[in-house]
């Protein structure tokens, strides 16, 4: 009796612990959430500034090729997935490699080459079968966003100038707060200028560059800003599936710690009606031998 009390009580003491971690774990998801999203507003305000670049560069366009590039009608589709980098974050990582699997069943005809930024989401695809043609591990702090969207801007641009990518689509979560979040599905590829209305009529800005170089290192900018803002979105849902996570298994140990504390309770009361019965044997015994 007195080993099974003990063994009880170690459990405890261990799902203590294991409480302690969960809370610490949960606190630091939440402090990463916070930091990632209090950085988006500086990103937001990068892209906004590019975008109205964008609006005036393209006044020095003939009317006719302010669209952008005609699309292609076959070439490749190159699919960007944003997934976890460490675990306890439910299923952040399958929810978007099964957006991508959509994404190439809607292109079947067409080749695709799937980039997945992650080492859980690496894990994942492995897992589902999904060959991998590019990837990187997913940002541990904020402030590495502008260098991993740097990489991704360098393995895209590696794939455009072969000219053999058709498409490009990004997908990744945003934090949602009570809900669920979704797996946004953004196009990079064609890029779409439609999104920048022209500048209202003023002075056109003077220009060092011909209108057509300075329009495609202002597209490769805004690029790099939505995969800026995308990094950091992705990394921020993350952190608070993870926090989510954290705040279910913190409800399942107190259960268990409830639980243990009760039968160790139920363990000591026999314990102790044992041992009065053992001396009250014993005064027995000896009053009969008196």
């Amino acid at each position: 009796m007195t080993e099974r009390l003990s063994d009880v009580e170690a459990r405890i003491r261990t799902v203590h612990q294991l409480s302690a971690v969960i809370t610490a774990m949960r606190g630091i998801a939440a402090a990463r959430t916070r930091e990632a999203r209090s950085q988006l507003d500086g990103v937001r305000a990068y892209a906004k500034t590019i975008a109205t670049a964008i609006g005036h560069a393209l006044t020095f366009l003939p009317a006719a090729e302010r669209t952008g590039a005609v699309p292609r009608t076959a070439g490749t589709h190159v699919i960007i997935a944003l997934c976890a980098e460490q675990g306890f974050a439910g299923a952040f990582s399958e929810h978007v490699l099964k957006a991508a699997e959509e994404v190439r069943r809607k292109v079947r005809c067409q080749r695709t080459e799937l980039l997945v930024v992650g080492d859980r989401g690496m894990m994942t695809a492995d897992q589902r079968g999904l060959d991998v043609d590019w990837s990187a591990p997913m940002v541990a702090h904020p402030a590495q966003a502008a260098k991993l969207a740097n990489r991704i801007v360098e393995a895209l641009y590696t794939r455009l100038d072969t000219d053999r990518v058709m498409r490009v689509t990004l997908l990744y979560k945003t934090p949602s707060g009570a809900e669920l979040p979704q797996v946004v599905e953004k196009q990079l590829v064609p890029f779409d200028f439609s999104r920048f209305p022209l500048p209202p009529s003023a002075m056109d800005p003077l220009i060092t560059l011909p209108p057509q170089v300075l329009l495609a290192k202002l597209v490769e900018e805004y690029v790099f800003a939505e995969l800026c803002e995308a990094v950091m979105l992705s990394f921020a849902a993350e952190n608070e599936a993870r926090m989510r996570a954290m705040i279910a298994a913190r409800s399942n140990v107190a259960k268990t710690l409830d639980g243990l504390i009760a039968r160790s309770r139920q363990l000591r009361q026999e314990e102790i009606t044992n041992e009065i019965v053992e001396l009250a044997s014993g005064a027995e015994t000896n009053a009969a031998s008196g």
